[in-house]
Order: structure tokens, then sequence, then C-alpha cells
């Protein structure tokens, strides 16, 4: 699957022997917030780009796992809904309209050398980037792959297993879903306490269910679902986890109550609940990128300042890297992507600056180029 961002500058594509795709100056891999922006940083500095990701739509997290939800700490918007940054993002970068491959899980990597002048016919040094079902040539890499490919972690209780998409739910796309249903989160981190604090006034009642009095979410978010507590409009029940399902009223194929258990106490306790949330967090896995001879710590890639991976051509940017200081924040990734597209540009061609100046100024836009 291929969508269009939005023409091509720079050089003619070239089509590599035995490829159905052009090589391309840059293949971004991921399309979340820092790969989009990093596709249209391509575009600003005049070089072809495309996106590969294994997900099925561009946004990464955002759209996959909480588009509905309000991001605080992106500049110049006091608040905006997760899908809405990713809308402008690929707004943004639809300006070049460079393509990107959906549904294409990264499988390996290759070096294939120059074959003749690239001005008698032949193709320069570059990449070839597999993925299940074809190959992308490239002159160079940014790796914007977020935290890898990801899957929730599901309930560790084997009662869980059998209603997984019929009432228990990893992830949540809108709020408005539960409307007026008892919902039950389960876990103790941002994500959990989000989704509670949304949904109060939405759902019938919300209960917040957590398995120690220790939260990872953020503490002024504890604090706002705890006020609700007070109020009486939720639940907060900590040393709890899930114990088994009911069903009720006689139907087999939906549960109206779940069974807690104190894990201090050794005891149980029932409340009622249309759905269960498990927000226990991912498991994320490199796959075939942590095969290619780069330095991973923690499955993250080790970059230097420049958003160097040590391997000449590859670049990566946003939460897949490591270095000292580093913040994994959507404001810190765009600046990375930043980084590492003019570090790619200056190294595929050498006589291009590594800092292009104020986009203000720049002729790709239509204005004066210093």
């Amino acid at each position: 699957m291929t969508a269009t961002l939005p023409t091509p500058l720079g050089a003619p594509r070239q089509t590599a022997a035995a490829s159905p795709h052009p090589l391309v100056d840059l293949t971004i891999i991921g399309g979340g917030p820092t790969g989009l922006f990093a596709s249209f940083y391509a575009g600003m500095r005049g070089a072809t780009a495309q996106i590969v990701d294994a997900l099925p739509q561009l946004g990464g997290q955002l759209t996959a796992l909480y588009p509905e939800k309000y991001i605080f700490d992106v500049a110049g918007f006091p608040q905006v809904l997760a899908k809405d940054l990713v809308r402008s993002l690929a707004e943004q970068a639809r300006r070049w309209d460079y393509p990107a491959h959906l549904n294409q899980r990264v499988t390996g990597l290759r070096e294939v050398p120059a074959t003749g002048d690239p001005a008698d016919g032949g193709t320069p040094a570059h990449f070839v980037l597999e993925t299940e079902t074809t190959e992308f040539p490239t002159r160079a890499l940014v790796i914007a792959a977020g935290i890898g490919a990801f899957s929730a972690r599901r309930l560790p209780q084997a009662c869980a297993n059998p209603w997984y998409g019929r009432g228990i739910y990893d992830v949540v796309t809108d709020p408005a879903d539960y409307r007026d249903q008892h919902v039950l989160i389960i876990g103790g981190g941002d994500s959990a306490f989000d989704w509670a604090t949304q949904m109060v006034g939405t759902a019938a009642h919300v209960t917040l269910a957590h398995r120690s009095d220790r939260f990872r979410a953020h503490g002024a978010t504890v604090s706002e679902y705890q006020a609700h507590v007070a109020a009486g409009r939720a639940s907060l029940l900590t040393f709890h986890e899930l114990h088994d399902v009911v069903c009720g009223n006689g139907n087999p194929e939906r549960f109206t109550q779940v069974v807690l258990r104190d894990v201090k106490a050794k005891t149980t306790r029932e409340v009622r609940a249309d759905v269960v949330l498990p927000m226990l967090g991912f498991v994320s896995d490199m796959g075939a990128i942590g095969q290619w001879g780069l330095q991973i710590e923690k499955d993250e890639i080790v970059v230097n300042s420049q958003m160097e991976t040590g391997r000449p051509g590859i670049y990566a940017a946003g939460d897949v890297t490591t270095y000292p200081g580093k913040l994994k924040l959507i404001a810190a990734g765009f600046s990375e992507a930043a980084i590492a597209v003019n570090q790619a540009v200056h190294w595929i061609y050498p006589e291009k600056k590594v800092t292009p100046g104020h986009s203000s100024n720049l002729a790709i836009f239509g204005q004066k180029d210093e």
C-alpha cells in the first residue's frame, strides 16, 4: 500500500536495476511525527525521499494507540489531539508529493556498489531496503522507527484471553465508543490515567485498578484523576489485579462484572464492568534493524550529536535513538529529524551545506535564497 505525501524536488529519480521503485536520496523508516517531519525537511533540502512503515496508516503511536488524546508539549499548539497533529504533519510533508509505503515490514538491508557514471546512465552506490513484499533503493537512510515494531502487553491472566476483541480491548481509538458503559482500566502509567481521566463524564463510571500504589503516570494527571475519585465520579483501586471475568444475564458472549484480587490481602471483590481496557505498556522489537551492525542499547540506536549511527549513510532520529541527555519528546524528535536529514544530504551531496539557513529565506519556498 502506497500513500502519497505531497512533487519531488532535486535530481531526476533513477530506477535501480531489479527494483520496482526508483532510487531516492533518502528513505525514512517510520511514519510517525519524527518521520513525517524528516520527509518534509528532506524536500526542503531538495532531496528526494520516501517513507516506509510497517503500520497501515501514518502517525505511528499517535494514530495507532491514542489518536483522541491531547498533546500539550508541542511548540505552537496550546493543546492538540494526536490525530490532528498527525494530520498537520502529513499536510506539511505533502508539499513535496513524496510516497509513503505502508504495511511494509523491514526484513533486511544490503549495499550495492556504483555501476558506472550516473551521467551516462549508471547508478551511484546505494542501499537496498528489503521488506516482506518488495525492496526500495536509497542513497541514505533515516531511521525514525519510534519504539520499533510494537504490540500492547497483554493481561497475564488466562481468563482474559477469550475476551480480547469482545469486551477486553488494548487500544482505544475514541472514548465515545464507551459512552454510558462501566469501564475498568488496568494499569498505572500515563495511558491508564490519561484515558481514565478523559472518560470521566463520558462513561457511566470509570474504575482504575493497579497492582501497586505507585504510579508511573505524570503526577498532575494522577492528581486530576484522584480529584474525580474524591468527588465520587470515578474509582481507584490500588493493589488489585484481574482475577476472573463474570458473564451476566445468562449471556455467555458478554460479561457484566469482573473479579479483582487484592494482592496484599489475598481477597477478591466483584466490580461492575462492561469493558476492560488493559493499559500495561508495550512490547517492542527492533526487528531486522537490530542486525545491521548498529550499536544498540536496550532496543535503542546509539547516535552522536549529528544523528550518525556509526554506519556511513545511516542516520536515526526520534524515540528509537539514545545519547547522553536524550529526551523522548516529540519536540526533540523534530530537531533530531532536521539534524539527521541535513547530515544525510551533505553526506550524499558534499557540495551542499550542512545547514540550509532559515526557511523564510529559501528559494524553494519562493523566497530569497541566501
